[in-house]
């Protein structure tokens, strides 16, 4: 158990709660590969029921929600980015799904590349974690997502299944 995780009653709960998403940060092994899997019943249950807008929504609340959330428990740790905070792999996953998020077939492929960009860091990837708080923890995982969903959405095309993907712009 690392020192970010271990037991302590004056933690915020709420913060904690959150960030862990739920406590698949605190599961063994890779937190960020939890945490982008996680993410994905939530963005199947989001589309089923609203559609790309309502994971557009869930996308900017996240960001907001996972800025409070692990900036206070990065903060209360006095970390930079704890392992466990893994709100930011959800938020990140699921801006990886949005351009394709009415065709499952390739939720598979925006997880596989949304963890390569967020294990890789691409630039300017790395220098977003240099951001203060919150900021920082969740903005690099933004920028892996636009690169996933960019690259997934790309795979479609080139697979000609694109025609099929309804998308927010048409």
């Amino acid at each position: 158990m690392t020192s970010d995780q271990q037991t302590d009653p004056t933690e915020p709960k709420m913060a904690r709660l959150l960030a862990t998403w739920f406590g698949a940060g605190d599961l063994p092994g890779a937190p960020g590969t939890w945490g982008s899997l996680a993410a994905l019943p939530f963005a199947v249950i989001a589309v089923m029921i609203g559609g790309q807008f309502l994971l557009m929504a869930l996308i900017l609340i996240g960001f907001v929600v996972g800025v409070w959330a692990s900036g206070r428990l990065a903060s209360h740790h006095r970390l930079k980015d704890p392992q466990r905070v893994v709100i930011d792999e959800v938020v990140g996953q699921w801006l990886a799904i949005l351009p394709i998020a009415f065709d499952w077939r390739f939720y598979v492929v925006a997880f596989v590349l949304f963890r390569f960009a967020d294990i890789t860091k691409p630039w300017p990837l790395k220098d977003l974690e240099k951001l203060h708080g919150g900021v920082g923890i969740m903005a690099d995982d933004i920028g892996a997502g636009v690169y996933a969903g960019a690259l997934t959405w790309l795979i479609a095309v080139w697979l000609g299944t694109a025609g099929t993907l309804p998308t927010l712009f048409g």
